[in-house]
């Protein structure tokens, strides 16, 4: 099995070390940049080439929604995950459709992580 590669994007660090540690609990997932604003995604997106990205949609500089149609035009197979907080659903939307695949909203239960993981994984 290809082992699947992912860039976490969440301008919280304890955020992004929860989803850290959910995939890197599963073999063959492997994390392979952090990042903490939407440009940090465009340039890991870019460099990396990941399979999954998850994506805060609330950050400084450039928001998760901003950045998705960036990231798809620098790496266009990666499969964009939202992680978003209660209330933004609209915002989820949009960002669904810019690109992104699917969403989790905080905070999370490990198996909608994985469900979302295998949701992008079958498209």
């Amino acid at each position: 099995m290809k082992e699947i590669s992912f860039v976490i994007v969440d301008d919280a660090v304890f955020m992004r070390t929860i989803i850290r540690k959910m995939i890197e609990q599963v073999e063959g997932y492997k994390v392979l940049e952090e990042g903490s604003n939407g440009q940090e995604a465009i340039e890991a997106a870019a460099q990396h080439q990941p399979d999954i990205m998850t994506l805060d949609i609330t950050m400084p500089e450039l928001d998760g929604i901003q950045a998705v149609p960036e990231i798809l035009k620098v790496s266009p197979k990666t499969r964009i995950i939202m992680v978003s907080a209660m209330g933004q659903q609209s915002m989820v939307l949009d960002a669904i459709k810019m690109g992104a695949k699917d969403f989790v909203i905080k905070p999370f239960e490990k198996s909608r992580v994985y469900q979302a993981i295998k949701n992008v994984m079958v498209e």
